[in-house]
């Protein structure tokens, strides 16, 4: 762990490559976050990284709420608590600005 900001040293999961300083890892969690809600939304579930501990905390809007250690495990977890499927590649999702995206 990094004495200087707490954040783990340790390689990440893949979804994180790019981002070598804690810095701009830290950015890159955040964004993870806000682009995981705008997809979530639909779903009834919100994300939160808030850097501090590792995993991405899932809350479902009925209260149902779970920790999971790295994007790929968000989308299993998230249809178990809604008891829905999710298709994070929905072109809702992944459409161009202005052609029918979210």
């Amino acid at each position: 762990m990094c004495s200087i900001c707490g954040f783990p040293a340790a390689p990440g999961h893949w979804t994180e490559a790019g981002a070598s300083e804690a810095p701009d890892r830290l950015r890159a969690r955040f964004r993870r976050g806000q682009v995981l809600n705008a997809v979530l939304r639909s779903y009834g579930v919100s994300a939160h990284d808030g850097g501090v501990v590792p995993g991405i905390q899932l809350a479902s809007f009925s209260g149902a709420q779970s920790i999971v250690p790295d994007l790929e495990a968000v989308w299993p977890e998230v249809e178990r608590l809604t008891g829905r499927v999710v298709d994070p590649l929905d072109p809702r999702f992944t459409a161009p600005a202005g052609v029918g995206g979210a």
